[in-house]
């Protein structure tokens, strides 16, 4: 796993010290080694920051040229099928001198130039300079695991694995996008190419993107998108329990391939448990890790990871948190440069930062709730079509706006009864969202915000599929997954240098989900995840209770009881340079009431404010 920054300038690059400085804010990504390339007419410079993991020689450094030397490439990520493409490339003529991926992407992009990308299994960013053609090809893997930021501006085309880099480069202006700081404050992220700062732009999962240096031109395109879904009346369930299995258990196989140590994060929870099944078909030792937080029983989950692991026989090693302080907020803001909401991003951090001691690379479960339909919102929507589906939508509206307009924001269910209005044959519902317009609107009254963008942006994005577990379980892959879990994972594993890999998340499993298993086994008003929780009767041990709630949560709530955690809350938002509103915040602030938490929404406005005064970001509408 790697860092990765690139800039190609319209004029010859004088200065190399500052495009090191910007390689060099993505160190933590890559603490093991740094390289860099500058092309003949210096226009060209590549900078990679690297952590070893598969063929740990001076061979396997990037970035990394071909024997031809007209190729160089920087990569960030693991593919999983390499040794695999590298027979095949053998057969056609190539030859090889190192043992890593690396070379294999650069020999595949040779040989079968940007239809690679579709041959590769596993979670990549990568960048690669074509010297003859002047062109810069860029790529994302297919679920969005590894990030990729870019800046066309004048002056010169720049790119890099987090948005820190491109904020060094002179001449790169730091304004907020109105549109994406509306997204923000109604999902608690920016969604697809758009960035939080007008001068960047991402780079979508599963596209592929040419930069011609000629004219400055940059073309983007999807190089792969989930399969139809099916539609069957009834399917052999027997047959699609034994490819599931058979998918997870060779994708776990290729993905404990590494030349540093390797474990297994188990939850106890059904996916990372599944994930263990498979580890000890494939390794005669396997470890395992379980993190607790003590004195939040409802949120130990400890005993189910020990039963687990011991039914397996993983050399289980437990660790036990200590007490987590608001000390953590600025450093997790000014990790993720462009801001996420979700408070399990702290103790996804903690859970890194105490794995690490003992590994470098992890499996984990990401990617389940997504494709076998995980959520409970999934049942609770199905439920809801059930029970006033039939209601006018006349009347829904109305009621929905009545609630939105008369209850308090934080109320418990509240959303829910907001999203009463949803069009169930086209659309996901609102009961997710933190903020409706008319509250983004009073938080932003002094700045001449105008919300309503977000919703715009959210039915392009809602993915169009007549059955509605389909619809969200799409939607959320394309949006919550790829923009909130996985930067999430992204930022907080890369932050501590530790590698962490989703065997849910190959895409012959993202295949066969979307492709292969209908609806009906994965999620309605009653249950979820119905297919893995048939399949986790066969494969893991009869004690363990699968029909639980399951979550990778925290007691937000309670933390903000706290003093400390009150008081760092409260200093950031009631500073006199906050941008939010002063009068909606302490409406916010007030209680916790029965029924009421807003927990969630002032950490995402507190994340926001630490975010933009630590890189000196304006707001200007």
């Amino acid at each position: 796993m790697c860092g990765i920054f690139g800039l190609a300038s319209v004029t010859p690059l004088e200065d190399q010290q500052i495009l090191l400085q910007q390689r060099d804010t993505l160190a933590h990504r890559g603490p093991d080694a740094a390289g860099s390339w500058l092309s003949a007419d210096r226009q060209v410079f590549l900078g990679h920051r690297r952590l070893a993991i598969l063929d740990l020689s001076e061979l396997a450094s990037q970035p990394m040229l071909d024997q031809s030397k007209n190729f160089v490439i920087i990569f960030n990520g693991e593919i999983y099928n390499y040794k695999e493409l590298r027979q095949e490339l053998i057969a056609l003529g190539s030859q090889f001198r190192s043992q890593s991926d690396t070379e294999v992407v650069l020999q595949a992009y040779r040989h079968w130039g940007a239809d690679c990308v579709g041959r590769f299994n596993g979670m990549f960013a990568l960048a690669i300079y074509d010297m003859a053609r002047h062109e810069i090809f860029l790529a994302r893997d297919r679920a969005g695991e590894k990030p990729l930021f870019y800046s066309n501006i004048a002056g010169g085309f720049s790119f890099a694995s987090e948005l820190k880099a491109l904020m060094l480069q002179p001449g790169f202006v730091r304004d907020i996008d109105p549109q994406a700081l509306d997204c923000y404050l109604t999902f608690g992220f920016v969604p697809g190419d758009m960035c939080i700062l007008k001068s960047a732009r991402k780079l979508p999962a599963a596209h592929a993107m040419l930069y011609r240096r000629s004219d400055g031109i940059c073309r983007v395109w999807r190089y792969w998108s989930p399969p139809d879904a099916i539609v069957a009346d009834s399917v052999d369930e027997e047959a699609l329990m034994h490819e599931f299995e058979q998918i997870l258990q060779d994708s776990v196989k290729k993905q404990l391939v590494a030349d540093v140590p390797v474990g297994i994060l188990l939850s106890g929870g059904l996916d990372s448990s599944l994930v263990t099944a498979m580890a000890v078909r494939n390794s005669s030792r396997v470890k395992t890790f379980n993190v607790r937080f003590p004195g939040y029983a409802a949120y130990d989950e400890t005993k189910h990871a020990r039963l687990v692991a011991e039914y397996f026989g993983t050399e289980h090693i437990e660790l036990e948190a200590g007490d987590t302080t608001p000390d953590l907020l600025p450093i997790l803001a000014a990790q993720y440069d462009e801001p996420v909401s979700d408070s399990s991003m702290i103790p996804t951090f903690l859970v890194c930062q105490m794995v690490r001691q003992h590994c470098t690379v992890a499996l984990g479960g990401d990617g389940g709730d997504e494709l076998f339909g995980g959520y409970p919102a999934y049942c609770n929507f199905s439920r809801m079509q059930e029970l006033i589906g039939w209601v006018p939508s006349s009347i829904r509206r109305l009621f929905s706006n009545f609630c939105e307009k008369f209850l308090p924001v934080g109320l418990k269910g509240r959303q829910w009864f907001m999203a009463a209005d949803t069009d169930f044959a086209r659309e996901v519902p609102k009961a997710l969202l933190q903020f409706e317009p008319a509250a983004r609107n009073r938080l932003l009254s002094a700045s001449n915000f105008h919300a309503g963008s977000a919703e715009r942006i959210w039915r392009e994005r809602t993915v169009h599929n007549d059955d509605l577990i389909e619809r969200y379980t799409r939607t959320d892959f394309s949006n919550y997954m790829a923009e909130d879990i996985l930067v999430k994972v992204d930022r907080a594993s890369m932050l501590n240098s530790i590698e962490l890999r989703a065997p849910f998340l190959d895409y012959r499993m993202i295949e066969f989900a979307y492709g292969k298993l209908p609806s009906s086994l994965k999620a309605n008003s009653q249950q979820k995840k119905i297919f893995l929780k048939r399949v986790a009767k066969r494969l893991l041990p009869e004690k363990l209770d699968i029909q639980r709630k399951q979550g990778f949560s925290i007691p937000l709530q309670q933390w903000l009881q706290k003093p400390e955690w009150n008081t760092a809350i409260t200093d950031v938002l009631l500073a006199s340079d906050c941008i939010f509103n002063r009068s909606e915040i302490k409406k916010l602030l007030r209680g916790p009431y029965p029924g009421i938490a807003n927990g969630e929404r002032l950490l995402a406005m507190t994340i926001f404010e630490l975010w933009r005064k630590n890189y000196a970001v304006k707001l200007s509408m």
